[in-house]
């Protein structure tokens, strides 16, 4: 079984009108050669689902997201995405901005082919009452209420992973693999971008197979990207460039993503788009964060 295709292959699978979901966690293990090559193609009027950083932000910028559902939107260390700022400031895009723990129920939802999941998230907030798609409602065993947090249905998940084979078989060795393994149980189709493809005897050993969170079956296509996380971080083989954030961050005032793009994305190959940036080299010399 072989599921490795072309990151433009890939990618041509998403059309307009989709949901979806984007692995990773602010500026860590973020899909971001595949948002660049979605950044490059004709789609539109997309839904995204993320505890996200630069990927919405980018999306947002492109004209590209009809909605975005999220707890968080931040670069971490600048704690505002600078475009999405921008875009939901304007009323460019519609949200549905709900706790971290709701998002999961949400996922988990899908996952499981279930239409929501109760719980106590979220009850006595504003979350509630700005975003009236969520519904309260009574307990059948006793006289509480609970949240109805509905099912985070994706069409297509984009997860960054360490290491993966032909077969889908996906290898996260950082300390955090956040939600990515939800991410990719609630989609009908999961694309997962690595930076080092491996033989399947990879896996034999016990050690390494500890460090595979979802089933192989989970997994639809497969994209060998080195370096494809870039700017986010994908430890333990790299962090995330922090004079790269600084500079696109800046960018949203002082020239906008149009000079963002002109610079690393528009008619540039991801080869391209990395020599810009200092080469595979330089991205795995950057050093992980220290917290």
């Amino acid at each position: 079984m072989n599921k490795l295709l072309s990151a433009q292959d890939a990618v041509a699978q998403i059309q307009s009108g989709m949901t979806i979901g984007i692995g990773g966690w602010g500026p860590r293990r973020k899909p971001m050669a595949l948002v660049r090559e979605l950044l490059r193609s004709d789609v539109k009027d997309l839904t995204v689902v993320a505890y996200g950083g630069a990927d919405v932000g980018m999306l947002c910028a492109s004209g590209k997201v009809k909605k975005v559902i999220f707890a968080f939107v931040s670069l971490d260390f600048i704690p505002l995405e600078p475009y999405f700022r921008q875009a939901r400031q304007n009323g460019d895009i519609e949200v549905m901005e709900i706790d971290e723990g709701m998002m999961l129920q949400g996922l988990r939802a899908a996952a499981w082919k279930i239409p929501f999941i109760p719980t106590n998230l979220g009850l006595g907030t504003d979350v509630i009452k700005l975003n009236p798609e969520l519904k309260v409602i009574d307990s059948p065993y006793d006289d509480k209420e609970w949240v109805a947090m509905p099912a985070l249905k994706l069409d297509v998940a984009l997860i960054h992973a360490d290491r993966a084979d032909a077969r889908g078989v996906c290898q996260i060795k950082g300390p955090d693999m956040y939600m990515d393994d939800w991410f990719a149980r609630a989609a009908v189709n999961t694309i997962v971008s690595c930076d080092e493809l491996v033989d399947a005897e990879y896996f034999a050993d016990g050690d390494e197979a500890r460090y595979v969170y979802w089933e192989r079956s989970q997994t639809s296509s497969v994209v060998h990207i080195p370096g494809g996380a870039h700017p986010t971080s994908c430890s333990p083989l790299y962090g995330f460039d922090i004079p790269h954030f600084k500079a696109y961050a800046a960018s949203a005032k002082d020239g906008g993503f149009d000079s963002y793009c002109k610079e690393f994305i528009d008619g540039k190959s991801e080869a391209d788009y990395q020599a810009a940036v200092g080469g595979l080299d330089a991205i795995r010399a950057i050093a992980l964060p220290v917290y």
